[in-house]
């Protein structure tokens, strides 16, 4: 990139956005695996929190959980759904986040073929619109709150399948991500 003479270089915001969020809000970024070599990643408040780079991501559905008053990560899991029993698995940790959490979910690879309806539902309950309608290999980030509301603005859930013809990974879903901004707790 070119930089015109005189100008500053771009100030680097948190999560890479385009834009600084407000001080009193949390920046988030999901992003889900692409192809083969490009994996998931769940970065908050410039923390990236899952990502091959810690090397704590992985085939299957990655879950990461935030504590919301305090923006403490409480843990970060990820369940390889392809192979194995790791259905029930996730729906514990996901139903053992404590009230006023924050769970952000990724996906690498795939994160459907052993994905059961306990699952399904306990990701359902959090508001999730689309967990029924992934398919092998579907690209899909997840953002949901427990035990509070996150504002209607915010955007949540976003889901790529691997059937399109044009995929530029041949076979594999293209990455997809939410970011934003989300509103600390009133102290």
């Amino acid at each position: 990139m070119r930089q015109v003479a005189g100008a500053p270089a771009p100030k680097r915001q948190k999560c890479d956005h385009w834009t600084p969020c407000p001080s009193d809000t949390y920046a988030y970024r999901l992003l889900s695996g692409g192809g083969k070599n490009k994996y998931a990643k769940i970065c908050f408040e410039d923390n990236l929190l899952m990502g091959e780079k810690l090397g704590n991501v992985a085939r299957g559905i990655n879950i990461a959980i935030v504590n919301y008053v305090t923006g403490n990560v409480t843990a970060a899991r990820c369940f390889d759904m392809y192979e194995g029993d790791n259905s029930g698995p996730m729906t514990e940790f996901i139903q053992s986040a404590p009230s006023k959490s924050l769970l952000f979910m990724v996906t690498y690879d795939d994160g459907s073929t052993r994905l059961k309806d306990d699952a399904k539902n306990a990701i359902e309950a959090l508001g999730s619109r689309e967990i029924r309608n992934m398919k092998f290999r579907s690209s899909w980030v997840f953002l949901a709150a427990k035990g509070f509301e996150l504002p209607s603005e915010i955007e949540r859930e976003k889901i790529n399948h691997s059937d399109t013809k044009n995929n530029r990974y041949s076979g594999w879903p293209a990455e997809i991500q939410i970011e934003g901004c989300i509103p600390r707790e009133p102290s």
